[in-house]
C-alpha cells in the first residue's frame, strides 16, 4: 500500500478530526468538501509525486520506502503554497499556523517524520503518536538547544540539551500532559519547564 498525503486550502487552522473527515469525503469522490484554490495547482506543478485531483485538492502517493523523503518536501511545499497537508497514516494535519518562536525549528520523530517550522497543534498531536512505532519526538533548534521525549513503562523520559554550553539533562515524568506542556513552552521560548522538574546531567 502506498504512502499518501492530501493537501487543500483552509482559511483557519483545523483539527486532525476535521482533516480526517474532509479527507474521507474527498476519497469518497466529494470534491466540493473543499474550495478551489490556486495553491493546489502550484503545489501539484512543483512536486512530481503530486496529482491535482480537483481544483480544491491534490494527492501525493509514493511507495513506502520513499515516504520520508517525499513527505518532507510535501510538508514544506504545502506551506509555501498556503495549503494544509493531511497525513492519513499518522492521522496528523499540518496547519499553516500558529508557529513557535524559532524560525527554522525542526520536529523529528522516531518513525521518520521531519517537519521544518511545525505548527503548535501539530507538535501537540504528534506527541500522541509516541509508542513502539514512534519511539521519540524531538524539537530541535540546531546549534542552540533541543527537547526530546521518549515513552517508558511508567511514563516518559524528557531530555533537554543546551548545545551552546554542551550541557544535557534528563528527567522522568509520569504523564503525557506534562510532556505536552514542556514542548509547548519550549516552542515559544519559555523555559518554565526546566524549573518544575528534577533534572539529572547526562
Amino acid at each position: 500500500m502506498n504512502f499518501e498525503l492530501a493537501v487543500w486550502h483552509t482559511p483557519e487552522p483545523i483539527t486532525r478530526e476535521h482533516a480526517e473527515h474532509t479527507f474521507r469525503a474527498l476519497r469518497r469522490g466529494e470534491p466540493e468538501a473543499v474550495a478551489p484554490h490556486p495553491g493546489v495547482a502550484a503545489f501539484a506543478g512543483r512536486l512530481a509525486e503530486a496529482e491535482q485531483a480537483a481544483p480544491g485538492y491534490a494527492l501525493v502517493s509514493v511507495a513506502p520506502e520513499r515516504a520520508d523523503e517525499v513527505a518532507g518536501a510535501a510538508f514544506e511545499l504545502a506551506r509555501e503554497c498556503g495549503l494544509v497537508c493531511y497525513d492519513p497514516q499518522r492521522r496528523l494535519v499540518h496547519n499553516l499556523q500558529p508557529l513557535g518562536s524559532y524560525p527554522g525549528m525542526q520536529m523529528h520523530t522516531g518513525d521518520g517524520m521531519i517537519v521544518i517550522d511545525p505548527d503548535l497543534q501539530l507538535v501537540h498531536d504528534t506527541l500522541d503518536t509516541m509508542g513502539p512505532q514512534n519511539p521519540f519526538v524531538a524539537l530541535v533548534v540546531f546549534g542552540q538547544h533541543f527537547v526530546q521525549a521518549s515513552p517508558e513503562i511508567t511514563g516518559y523520559e524528557l531530555e533537554y540539551k543546551d548545545s551552546v554550553r554542551n550541557l544535557m539533562f534528563r528527567t522522568h515524568v509520569p504523564e503525557l500532559k506534562t510532556v505536552r506542556t514542556a514542548f509547548a513552552e519550549y516552542a515559544v521560548d519559555n523555559r518554565a519547564f526546566l524549573e518544575r522538574h528534577d533534572w539529572k546531567p547526562v
